[in-house]
């Protein structure tokens, strides 16, 4: 019998029966030494782990992979939490007001109703009435991936949210889905809550409808402009047939307006025509790509142009052109855009006053539209355009916009695309003493100061000739003339020169600072601004010329005193009074054009019967004549232009009204005499209170022979020219002698007071003498007379008078040839404007 103990096979567990092997006294205990390297084992047997080094300097700052982690996964939390809230939170609402738009109202100043247009053109049809090509044009335009997408585009819905939240303006990028609900659901206010309500609503929308419904209900609430909403309404509208009559080309046009309704109206804009092209070829090159058309019908097509505006009977008359300038002014000053507008319910207080309205209207009846006949073919192209301001705030208390809106749809109060001619020309003589401006000669510029009328007498800078001779209305010779003369008769080679010497960047500049939009087309910064080839709108004098009125004082034109919905007041833009020009200067121009109407070009204005200061001024071509003038309690401008009424182009006016020329101190001042005397009855007749500066007269040198006193006599040899067919030896000694006996010196004139039993039997008017690219004056005292007759020149003088003409005349040129002629190398042609 063994007395081993017994073996357990290794398991440790199992030694002994206490499970306990007692240590061998033999054996020296472990003792503490030296850390382990990194890897080792301990005195168990067991691998340590390594140590992490500590966390120094900017590491500290940077959050762990496990703080990240966690991070990420609490922002997912919240995100899907807040998603699953607001999806059960948010149902989808009824239908909005936009579904079922309300009238808009406006009113004139004291709250009688102008017009309502609360005649909401909407016809709802199914879809399967819509052709598919109409369709594809909507989605090639809006939404080209509608049915295979979801109901939200994630990554345009946050840049729209963040750009809201930020400040950064409206975004587009929302599917046919998030539009439809905003139209039909929501609204048109750029919100974030608006855009969450818009997210969940359109998701629950796309579980709950077909694409093909949704698609449906947009197509039949979209706005399309010329207030028809839905495609049906749209194609009547532009097309005057049903949707299911409509082409490709002509669905494309119809699906490039959702972008912008009004704006993309070519017949109502035909100025942003190149941009509904660009957006109507990116419709039918989208179909292309998506196979929704051939290559070869898309290179077949022609742009088709929409028929002519048939507005609603409620706008007829001037109420469609008031609503749709206040429409205008709304949108331009970012008040409310023309979606929302359109929804309807809005209450519109103008600024415009009903007894002036009525005056304008009826003012325009009797002086323009009463003289035209059927029976003469130039009538048929005449239009007119006129408005009224009132200095003391800038409201446009009156406006005529055409005939009738429902037959002449374009506003002629609002269009800029006429030229103004010489009533721009008080903006140089403002520029000129607003800015202490001096002649080429270093003296100051007043209404006193001389300059060379010549014909075609080359504009001088300080480095030589600029090339640009502009004629004088039926190239009549002026030579020594002054400035308040020159105003009188529109005298193009003075006013040119003016313009040169005062800097035509400062007249741009104070042109603008009166009133003129900057953006004004053809507003160019050269010396034939002064001629007035720029085309600002009537409306747009009309503010300038107010400025005038007060003292250099500008106040932006307003055609809106109060919008409101539902009681709510909505916030119209600051209007700050600021300082245009001195009121010197102001005051100065004034008076120059006081003499303007006493016995300038335009004396008609006279039978206002009040204190009046205005100017003239002629289109190129007669394409149009206005007066624009001002009594010191109210700013008006009158334009009658030439238009075809079936092409739009603009017309001459030869014949028309039965006068051989048209002109501004004819039709245009006669009706600004109508009108301000109608407007202004019953109220105290008001003289110019004037600071102005005449400036010390100077000797006229075709009397006294003193060359030095007119600023560049003796450059007139840049428009001498030998004699011709045109223009014989003994046709300019009779110009010569015309011109010494009309062009004497007149003496600073001081405000005049109105007597208005005077003023009751005008005047006869004298026409000046004053054609350019950007204006033409009737020399004759006929508004309507023949060109080429100068009223004051006197060919039966008194043989010593004429002998002593011609030997001045002879002196002239004699000095012109002694001169050096380097300048007559540069082109002695009109300029155009």
């Amino acid at each position: 019998m063994s007395h081993e103990p017994p073996q357990n096979g290794g398991d440790p567990g199992q030694q002994g029966s206490g499970g306990w092997t007692p240590g061998d006294p033999s054996t020296p205990a472990a003792t503490p030494g030296p850390a382990q390297p990194d890897g080792a084992q301990d005195g168990k047997g067991r691998t340590k782990r390594p140590k992490r080094p500590r966390r120094t300097g900017w590491r500290r700052a940077v959050p762990t992979w496990r703080m990240t982690l966690a991070g990420f996964l609490f922002l997912a939390l919240v995100l899907v939490g807040g998603f699953i809230a607001g999806y059960q939170l948010v149902d989808i609402p009824a239908a909005n007001a936009s579904a079922t738009a309300q009238s808009n109202v406006y009113l004139y100043e004291d709250g009688t109703v102008i017009a309502r247009d609360g005649e909401i053109n909407r016809e709802n049809i199914p879809l399967r009435k819509i052709p598919r090509t109409i369709q594809h044009a909507v989605l090639a335009a809006e939404d080209r991936d509608f049915y295979s997408e979801d109901a939200i585009d994630i990554t345009a819905t946050l840049r729209a949210g963040w750009n809201t939240a930020t400040g950064k303006g409206r975004q587009g990028g929302s599917t046919i889905t998030q539009q439809y609900v905003k139209n039909y659901y929501l609204g048109q206010e750029q919100t974030i809550v608006r855009k969450a309500k818009e997210l969940f609503i359109s998701i629950k929308l796309d579980r709950e409808q077909s694409k093909d419904e949704i698609l449906e209900g947009y197509l039949n609430t979209s706005y399309f402009g010329r207030n028809a909403y839905g495609i049906q309404a749209a194609s009547h509208a532009y097309y005057g047939k049903d949707v299911d009559r409509l082409d490709a080309g002509e669905g494309a046009y119809l699906a490039s307006l959702l972008n912008a309704p009004s704006s993309y109206d070519v017949v109502a804009h035909p100025e942003n025509k190149a941009a509904v092209l660009a957006r109507w070829n990116y419709v039918l090159d989208g179909m292309v790509k998506q196979n929704w058309l051939t290559p070869a019908d898309r290179a077949a097509m022609k742009f088709p142009v929409p028929g002519k505006v048939k507005p609603a009977t409620a706008l007829s008359g001037q109420r469609g052109y008031i609503v749709q300038a206040v429409n205008g002014y709304l949108a331009a000053n970012r008040i409310i855009d023309e979606n929302t507008l359109a929804t309807g319910g809005y209450r519109i207080t103008t600024t415009l006053q009903k007894k002036k309205q009525r005056a304008l209207v009826e003012a325009v009846q009797d002086n323009v539209l009463e003289k035209t006949s059927k029976d003469r073919a130039a009538d048929r192209n005449v239009r007119a355009g006129g408005a009224s301001v009132d200095p003391a705030n800038g409201h446009v208390v009156a406006l005529y916009g055409g005939i009738d809106y429902t037959k002449q749809y374009v506003n002629n109060a609002t269009r800029r695309d006429y030229q103004v001619g010489s009533t721009f020309k008080p903006f140089v003589l403002a520029a000129a003493i607003a800015n202490g401006s001096t002649t080429q000669k270093g003296r100051a510029i007043t209404p006193n100061t001389r300059y060379d009328g010549t014909n075609e007498r080359t504009v001088r800078s300080a480095t030589g000739s600029t090339g640009y001779s502009p004629a004088n209305e039926d190239d009549v010779d002026y030579g020594s003339i002054t400035v308040r003369e020159a105003t009188d008769k529109s005298v193009n080679a003075v006013y040119a020169q003016m313009a040169q010497d005062v800097g035509p960047d400062e007249v741009k500049d104070t042109a603008v600072a009166l009133g003129i939009p900057r953006s004004t087309p053809d507003l160019t910064a050269s010396p034939s601004i002064a001629l007035g080839p720029a085309t600002a709108s009537v409306v747009d004098m009309a503010s300038a010329y107010a400025t005038l009125a007060d003292h250099g004082k500008q106040r932006p034109s307003t055609l809106v005193a109060k919008i409101s919905k539902n009681g709510t007041s909505l916030p119209l833009p600051a209007r700050t009074t600021r300082r245009a020009i001195s009121r010197e200067a102001a005051d100065t121009t004034t008076s120059v054009l006081l003499s303007v109407v006493d016995g300038g070009t335009g004396t008609a204005a006279q039978g206002a019967g009040r204190p009046a200061a205005g100017k003239t001024g002629t289109a190129e071509e007669d394409k149009a004549a206005w007066f624009a003038g001002y009594t010191p309690d109210l700013a008006t401008v009158i334009a009658v232009m030439g238009q075809d009424p079936e092409t739009g182009v603009q017309k001459p006016l030869y014949g028309a009204l039965g006068l051989a020329r048209m002109n501004g101190g004819g039709a245009p001042a006669q009706t600004w005499a109508a009108y301000t005397r109608a407007a202004l009855e019953g109220t105290e007749v008001q003289d110019f209170d004037l600071e102005a500066d005449e400036g010390p007269e100077e000797p006229d040198p075709d009397e006294s022979a003193e060359e030095e006193d007119t600023e560049d006599t003796e450059d007139t040899q840049d428009t001498e020219k030998s004699p011709g067919p045109r223009e014989s030896r003994e046709s300019r000694e009779e110009q010569d002698d015309t011109r010494t006996t009309t062009e004497s010196p007149r003496a600073p004139r001081s405000p005049r007071t109105a007597d208005p039993a005077d003023a009751a039997t005008p005047a006869p008017r004298r026409e000046a003498a004053g054609r350019e690219p950007g204006d033409r004056e009737n020399p004759g005292g006929d508004p309507g007379a023949p060109a080429g007759k100068h009223p004051d020149g006197d060919r039966n003088r008194q043989a010593d008078e004429a002998e002593e003409r011609g030997r001045q005349a002879e002196e002239h040129r004699r000095q012109a040839e002694e001169h050096d002629r380097d300048d007559m190398a540069a082109p002695l042609t009109p300029g155009r404007t």
